[in-house]
């Protein structure tokens, strides 16, 4: 299996920065603009060193597989730091993150909504001892959230940025696009934050620094919502919805219409990714909410 890498090599010293794409197959704006962003790069310009990953998964890109790796049928974004002797899935992650992610000062994972997700910008990074430096990682790069996962009911586990945090590299996973599509906005709000990443981290010798991003509200919990029953997905909202407690989100249909069951909001937050298909199996991911707003 051959993975495409970049290495852009500054004149000085400097970091050691690491971006991932294509973790999931099926995400591809994150990939084009890696890809445009690393071909942009002028190394004259340079402190440090910047590797980008520009399709972490290639077999799940290859075959449009959304979430899952074919291989195995595992999520790539669960089994980090992965195995050597584990599934395909699990020594690709062992050799993604040995190979790129140890010996890092930092590490940006693009993402965004897969084939059937539709989605609100956001980054998402793990409490841990270096959560504060990866908090500075996702307000430079400037989506409207920052999610700041806890521990103990985590929504997420075995990612790239709970894995990296872990070995104590600050990592983000930065979300932006969705439903499979490729558009310049996208596209510019992943170029424009891995700008503003370099420049916070000194690693950019230039008199246009790139432009600041929106203000970045601070949350600290991450809620998925499942399905309790099998039927028709039919949302009442949309991603970047401010909803509160008790509010109703959608309802789960038979097929014949009828409401099987409701759908309301556990607490105050803001809706940050929906599954766009109405084809919802038992205990299928509904939404995602960001809750638990830092007030400064």
């Amino acid at each position: 299996m051959e993975i495409p890498v970049m290495e852009a090599c500054g004149q000085r010293a400097g970091p050691v920065v690491t971006l991932f794409a294509g973790v999931h197959g099926c995400e591809y704006a994150p990939m084009a603009a890696l890809r445009s962003f690393m071909l942009g790069l002028d190394t004259e310009q340079l402190s440090g060193t910047v590797r980008a990953v520009l399709t972490a998964n290639p077999t799940a890109f290859r075959e449009r597989t959304p979430f899952l790796t074919p291989d195995d049928g595992k999520n790539l974004n669960r089994c980090f730091p992965g195995s050597p002797d584990g599934s395909h899935s699990e020594q690709l992650a062992a050799f993604l993150f040995d190979e790129f992610v140890r010996g890092s000062d930092a590490l940006i994972d693009l993402h965004a909504g897969d084939l059937v997700e539709a989605l609100s910008p956001f980054t998402l990074h793990d409490a841990s001892p270096v959560a504060d430096q990866a908090r500075e990682l996702a307000t430079a790069y400037g989506l409207p959230l920052a999610i700041r996962q806890q521990r103990a009911g985590a929504a997420v586990s075995g990612s790239t940025c709970g894995a990296a945090a872990d070995a104590g590299i600050p990592a983000i996973i930065a979300e932006a696009g969705g439903c499979g599509l490729v558009t310049p906005e996208t596209l510019a709000a992943h170029t424009a934050g891995l700008s503003r990443v370099l420049d916070h981290l000194g690693m950019r010798r230039t008199k246009q620094p790139a432009p600041a991003g929106p203000e970045v509200r601070h949350m600290t919990r991450f809620v998925w919502l499942t399905s309790p029953v099998p039927g028709w997905w039919q949302p009442a909202v949309a991603p970047g919805a401010e909803v509160t407690a008790g509010c109703r989100l959608g309802a789960v249909l038979d097929p014949f219409g009828k409401e099987l069951a409701e759908i309301t909001a556990p607490e105050d937050g803001v809706l940050v990714f929906l599954t766009t298909s109405p084809a919802m199996a038992a205990n299928g991911l509904l939404l995602a909410l960001a809750g638990g707003e830092e007030i400064p």
